[in-house]
């Protein structure tokens, strides 16, 4: 592979120390250094998510700075692997990797103009599902197949809590769900995402702000409360969680949208034998099997309709774009996903 058919340097939202919106900046960088075993990936759409803001911010660690933001993307492959070992590996064969061919990229840093990431965290496109819907619900999507699978395994039946159900993975989620056979009770801040939630297969939608939403869901519960609670707010809804599971219920403590759960003792599961999850989907999807099997079953029910990704807004591929992008995000005013197109 020639160095010389790419440029010298790539632009970046990176950050050099932590802190608020301030320090995201487009950044001009020197061209990611290619590893043997590594795809070279010529961006086209970024997806914005909630843990780029929770590394901006110093929740998650960087080792070190100035550090790129990010971890979804789609785009082209201009390179493959040099590697002979994995070129000759009969799971990245069975992936189908080309260049030229369009991939959606699950890899950390990676907001960038080009990227050069280990081939495993980038998921050939299939199905006709163009690069803008991949970008906008790989990390979603993938996020809400894992963890209806492995999680809690929802089944024809059950009855599950969404917190909350009008962000691009409760969206993703509400779907899923009623496509699985579940009756799905959601909540949110809005009667205009309540009827968004509706017409993504909430069966019930608790408006958080003007209804008691334990008292709510017992109601819709006869009592009994919920299989499961698929939680994204995290510090505001966990200790209410208790109050609307059924005995044997699971809790799945999927995001930290309005802080991070304080620390809580074992003895809480005791009164109903519950079960508490805190997954995160990179290890649900870390071997290539789990690979294959989640990208097919992703663009899949993508392909059908099954699953409608519903792209929110599209920012500019600037400075301002992506800070917008991050601000629009946290305040609570999005229904669906935020893409940056880059240029």
């Amino acid at each position: 592979m020639a160095t010389a058919t790419f440029p010298e340097m790539i632009e970046a939202f990176a950050i050099n120390k932590t802190g608020g919106f301030e320090v995201l900046e487009k950044m001009t960088m020197p061209f990611p250094k290619v590893q043997p075993d590594h795809l070279v990936v010529k961006v086209e759409w970024i997806g914005v998510n909630f843990i780029d803001t929770y590394y901006r911010q110093g929740l998650y660690p960087y080792p070190s700075f100035p550090a790129v933001l990010g971890k979804e993307t789609s785009g082209e492959i201009v390179a493959l692997p040099t590697s002979p070992e994995v070129l000759s590996n009969p799971d990245f064969q069975r992936m189908g990797y080309k260049v030229g061919g369009k991939v959606a990229v699950d890899c950390l840093g990676t907001h960038s103009t080009y990227i050069s990431i280990p081939w495993l965290k980038a998921y050939p496109i299939t199905h006709g599902v163009s690069t803008r819907t991949a970008a906008a619900g790989l990390v979603q999507g993938l996020t809400a197949l894992s963890f209806f699978e492995e999680a809690y395994k929802v089944k024809k039946g059950d009855t599950i809590l969404i917190h909350t159900v009008a962000g691009g993975l409760g969206l993703l989620m509400a779907q899923l769900g009623k496509h699985l056979g579940a009756t799905v009770i959601g909540t949110t801040s809005t009667k205009e995402k309540a009827e968004l939630a509706k017409a993504h297969g909430a069966d019930y939608v608790v408006l958080y702000k003007e209804e008691d939403t334990v008292k709510r869901v017992l109601e819709i519960t006869n009592g009994v409360g919920v299989d499961a609670v698929f939680d994204g707010v995290g510090k505001d809804t966990f200790e209410s969680n208790f109050e609307m599971l059924r005995r044997k219920g699971t809790l799945v403590s999927v995001g930290n949208a309005s802080g991070a759960v304080p620390p809580m003792s074992p003895l809480k599961l005791l009164p109903k034998n519950l079960k508490l999850c805190r997954p995160t989907m990179n290890h649900y999807i870390a071997t290539p099997d789990e690979a294959y099997f989640y990208r097919e079953k992703l663009f899949e029910l993508i392909s059908k309709g099954v699953l409608k990704i519903n792209i929110f807004k599209e920012y500019p591929f600037t400075q301002e774009g992506a800070q917008q992008a991050q601000k629009d995000l946290t305040g609570g005013k999005t229904i669906g996903k935020l893409l940056i197109k880059v240029d």
